[in-house]
């Protein structure tokens, strides 16, 4: 199997995305470092809760997805996040009205494994990205985390989040 080779803008992409994870990261640390992991991880959830649905806005505009498009504008909406560029996705569908969204390597993750260390406490910060991001796509969705570090590490993925479109 050969693999693809990225164009120019693939290529500035992705370099874009890595940064922005890298500072993301830097940013944390130093909270971390200066209030705690408790204080940290409150101000990250409360940065995520603006960034995520920012994230979202934008993509729907950029690539014209349909407001209040259900499951299918959520999935396609997934692939253009800045994540999708740097870490390993999958998307299984479930029912015609649920699917499960796994990060089968997380950029973040791995790394710190590399380095010996434990995994990143991930969970509560993600429960409130996904979950909003899911919602300014389209808000029927809801969000339901199958595992997400501190959770024990499953052996097919780091994170797993099921969406489910709820009519009233």
């Amino acid at each position: 199997m050969t693999k693809r080779n990225k164009s120019m803008g693939e290529e500035l992409l992705e370099d874009a995305a890595k940064l922005w994870l890298a500072h993301d990261g830097l940013w944390f640390q130093a909270v971390e470092k200066r209030y705690g992991i408790e204080t940290a991880i409150a101000l990250d959830k409360e940065a995520w809760a603006t960034f995520t649905v920012l994230e979202a806005k934008r993509i729907i505009s950029r690539h014209n997805i349909p407001e209040n498009g259900g499951l299918e504008a959520l999935k396609q909406a997934l692939q253009h996040r800045l994540y999708a560029h740097i870490n390993t996705q999958e998307i299984i569908d479930e029912t015609p009205t649920s699917f499960v969204f796994r990060m089968t390597d997380c950029r973040v993750q791995s790394a710190r494994k590399r380095k010996g260390l434990d995994p990143f406490p991930c969970k509560e910060v993600g429960i409130v990205e996904y979950s909003l991001f899911a919602r300014t796509i389209d808000p029927r969705i809801e969000t339901t985390c199958l595992g997400c570090p501190p959770d024990a590490k499953q052996p097919d993925f780091w994170c797993a989040w099921k969406f489910e479109l709820v009519e009233d």
